[in-house]
């Protein structure tokens, strides 16, 4: 049967900086590039957050703002 879906082409991956919550209950992360302050804090449990790395689909942050 023909289907007119076109096929999903894959996202180049890198290694991107996050920051990840270091509670064991939570699972929240963000962009290291999307975050707002120097080190923040979970928006999930207010936890902290430690740095760490994952293989992300790339993507530009085209706004520089500075991190308070």
């Amino acid at each position: 049967m023909y289907s007119r879906k076109k096929p999903i082409e894959e996202l180049p991956q890198e290694e991107t900086a996050i920051w990840q919550c270091v509670s064991d209950d939570c699972i929240g992360w963000m962009r290291d590039d999307f975050s707002f302050e120097a080190v923040p804090t979970c928006y999930l449990c207010s936890s902290p957050m430690v740095s760490a790395t994952r293989m992300l689909p790339a993507l530009v942050n085209t706004t520089k703002m500075r991190k308070i």
